[in-house]
């Protein structure tokens, strides 16, 4: 009753491989592409029409197909609602994430706006696996490396501040001593935004704890790029660092 069955039937035999011979060879891709858009007019409630189609999709060997849906699984998300999300799309995105860089950075430029959706002790098992996209198959892509760092400082409102400081932490630590420049001085805002996600739920301890952890590793660093990492860290979160600064010495 909301599109005619031939005009779905049609669009469903898209991933037929014998489509991509006859028809475009980039056909698959054409329906990675409007997958959403279908989605969206037939409604969560037929998801069951587009399911199917969506897995095979999500399997293609081309990685440009599986890299178009990567782009669009947040937006599908939101179409589908929790429920199917966790049931459907949270396998075909745990699966994207092991996938190639170019798959993988459709997920991660996202990120946020994924894990959003999903249910607090779902969201919460993604923590174990951020530390995996400091690592890329090619290390001098130093763009995904700047994109992991802008989707934590969204990231950090999804977490406690014990969450943020047994995983988050970590990473933040790690895209400071990046070898591209561009990389470490988003990151200098990531610490600061962490050090303000303490202050906010008065985590003072563990302000304190990560303030002595960046004097430790930067400000007494042997290598002159370490020490201004902490010159710039400091510019960077002025309030927030003195705050603490003030706590500990008065």
């Amino acid at each position: 009753d909301i599109i005619p069955q031939p005009l779905l039937d049609q669009y469903l035999s898209m991933t037929d491989p014998a489509r991509a011979q006859t028809v475009d060879t980039e056909i698959a891709k054409h329906c990675a592409y409007s997958l959403p858009g279908v989605a969206l007019t037939l409604g969560r409630q037929n998801w069951h029409c587009l399911k199917d189609t969506y897995e095979t999709l999500a399997s293609d060997v081309q990685w440009k197909v599986r890299r178009t849906l990567a782009f669009s699984i947040h937006e599908l998300a939101v179409i589908l609602g929790d429920q199917l999300t966790a049931a459907d799309l949270v396998p075909i995105f745990n699966g994207f994430l092991k996938d190639l860089d170019e798959v993988r950075i459709g997920v991660l430029k996202h990120l946020y706006d994924f894990l959003k959706l999903l249910h607090a002790d779902k969201r919460r098992e993604y923590l174990y696996q951020l530390q995996e996209f400091v690592v890329t198959d090619n290390s001098r892509n130093w763009r995904f490396r700047y994109e992991l760092a802008e989707q934590l400082i969204l990231i950090l409102e999804l977490y406690n501040p014990n969450d943020v400081y047994d995983y988050l932490r970590h990473i933040a630590l790690t895209l400071c001593s990046d070898k591209v420049s561009e990389v470490r001085w988003i990151s200098f805002k990531l610490v600061v935004a962490i050090l303000q996600k303490f202050y906010a739920n008065s985590a003072n301890a563990l302000g304190l704890n990560f303030i002595n952890e960046l004097v430790v590793r930067f400000r007494h660093c042997s290598k002159w790029v370490g020490r201004q990492a902490f010159a710039f860290i400091c510019q960077v979160g002025k309030f927030s660092l003195c705050f603490f600064v003030y706590i500990k010495f008065g």
